[in-house]
């Protein structure tokens, strides 16, 4: 199975707030009739502010979309019980392959978050398990040799690094080869796959599927000038910065309706937005 791009897709909910089952479904569709799978219910989907029937109706709608290998459910939460019944909630909706953000909130010591996992492990004992590191919005960071005890002791499948864990691709790679570890920095894929990384999961794959899946494709086959041209079409998507208010702007130009947030998440400023038009408009039409 090919797992080099996944579009880590947004959550849209209407202007009012409530979440948009139905744009979920084509946004949901829009990407995986392209990259190579969908991360659904994580940080760009806004998960804290879902509660846990959001959260596994976006599941759902991802499975029946995507197919049931070609998708990450994220269902982390602050503390094991909920994540734990998110797991076996998840599973039971037809996931095999499960991500779980450390618990955050409060300080957990590498010992309460080796507990953590493990729940998450016992009420899902067959799916693939992901953990999910990202120091700057948990306060959770694990070194190589924490990570590789805990991926040892869960049989975990994978990762996701992102933030500043990003730059623990290579290392952790090293020391654990069987695992499939992704970047939450999107920015040179390239870069990953040289780190050892198995791919990246890409919130801006979730708006600009086509570019990201072109560089991959360039990169398998070997073709330097294509690589390069689509790693430039990348690079200034990156340009415009990193967002969950960027993504659905690019989205609504795209023709996704409101692709309104429900946590705090400000619209780009006027000149991020006429480049983020600019874009649209030359690297990807309107979808239908």
């Amino acid at each position: 199975m090919a797992d080099v791009v996944l579009a880590a897709v947004p959550t849209p909910f209407t202007a009012d707030g409530e979440l948009d089952t139905a744009t979920a479904r084509r946004v949901f569709r829009f990407a995986a009739e392209t990259v190579d799978g969908l991360f659904v219910a994580g940080t760009t989907g806004e998960f804290p502010a879902l509660d846990d029937t959001e959260r596994l109706a976006l599941v759902e709608t991802g499975l029946s979309v995507a197919g049931t290998d070609r998708v990450i459910a994220h269902i982390g939460a602050p503390d094991a019980h909920r994540a734990a019944r998110l797991a076996a909630a998840a599973v039971a909706l037809g996931a095999t392959r499960i991500a779980a953000i450390t618990p955050f909130y409060l300080a957990p010591s590498p010992a309460e978050v080796m507990d953590y996992y493990l729940r998450i492990r016992e009420a899902a004992p067959a799916a693939g398990l992901y953990s999910y590191i990202f120091p700057e919005r948990t306060g959770v960071s694990l070194s190589t040799t924490q990570f590789a005890e805990l991926a040892r002791a869960t049989e975990m499948a994978g990762a996701k690094f992102s933030g500043s864990a990003a730059r623990n691709v290579a290392e952790c790679a090293a020391a654990c080869p069987d695992l499939k570890i992704f970047s939450g920095d999107d920015s040179d894929l390239a870069a990953t796959l040289r780190a050892g990384g198995a791919g990246i999961i890409s919130a801006r794959a979730a708006a600009f599927p086509e570019v990201f899946s072109a560089l991959s494709a360039a990169l398998a086959a070997g073709d330097h000038d294509a690589a390069a041209e689509r790693q430039a079409c990348v690079a200034a998507i990156a340009a415009t910065g990193a967002s969950i208010g960027r993504i659905k702007a690019a989205l609504r130009l795209r023709g996704f309706g409101p692709m309104a947030a429900r946590m705090p998440v400000g619209d780009p400023d006027e000149e991020t937005a006429a480049r983020i038009a600019g874009l649209v408009a030359s690297l990807a039409p309107a979808a239908v």
